[in-house]
């Protein structure tokens, strides 16, 4: 298995982009907000992020959007790891957050 590591930031983040004569399944996405948690203010610190599967010479919107501002914690991880995607030469993974440097994303894949 490989991964791949990104901050997301506040613009879109192409976190991985499929190579040519390669195909992908994407195991396991894992966001972490990296902030410290605050007992005092619960609320500071939760994150949101968007998450799409972008096909090859398309491009992200609001059609291929399978995550739309899930809330991240500080000092949690939200896990999308119940579906298998395979991506084929071309396509990509792409994300934004509100807040940048503070979402951290692993994507674990194997080629197929």
């Amino acid at each position: 298995m490989a991964i791949e590591n990104a901050y997301i930031a506040a613009t879109d983040t192409e976190v991985l982009v499929v190579p040519a004569d390669k195909r992908y399944a994407i195991t396991t996405i894992l966001v972490c907000n990296t902030e410290l948690p605050n007992p005092i203010h619960e609320e500071h610190g939760l994150t949101n992020f968007d998450l799409h599967f972008v096909k090859s010479g398309e491009a992200k919107s609001d059609i291929n959007k399978v995550v739309n501002a899930i809330p991240v914690p500080a000092g949690e991880t939200f896990t999308f790891d119940s579906e298998k995607i395979i991506l084929e030469e071309g396509d990509k993974i792409v994300m934004l957050s509100e807040s940048p440097t503070v979402l951290s994303v692993t994507v674990g894949y194997l080629e197929v």
